[in-house]
């Protein structure tokens, strides 16, 4: 299926518009695959087949809100388990590495 045709959300109300965009995002930002996401949403008690959550990540079926909020539940517990990130060191942090690790090669002498 191509891109345009993927994010046509016709059919679906405003807000599942959103919270399917939402999940999307999320899942692509974390790299879970459908397959993932069905099985920990099915573990948790989710009541709708793959075929079904596929074709609603797919635009092409919509799911009562309770449904939604269990994939967006899966989806949240699949984020949580990945290693966090790197982030990037403000200026007082980085300061405090370098004092740090001159204290630290003191010590050591």
């Amino acid at each position: 299926m191509t891109e345009p045709e993927r994010n046509n959300c016709e059919g679906l109300s405003l807000q599942e518009q959103l919270q399917l965009k939402g999940l999307r995002k999320a899942l692509t930002n974390a790299g879970i695959p459908h397959e993932d996401l069905w099985l920990r949403y099915f573990s948790i008690g989710g009541m709708v087949g793959e075929y079904e959550v596929d074709a609603y990540l797919q635009s092409l079926h919509s799911l009562p809100p309770l449904q939604r909020d269990l994939l967006a539940h899966a989806a949240n517990e699949l984020i949580d388990e990945l290693p966090a990130r790197p982030r990037a060191p403000y200026t007082e942090q980085v300061s405090q590495r370098r004092s740090h690790l001159r204290g630290e090669g003191r010590q050591q002498r």
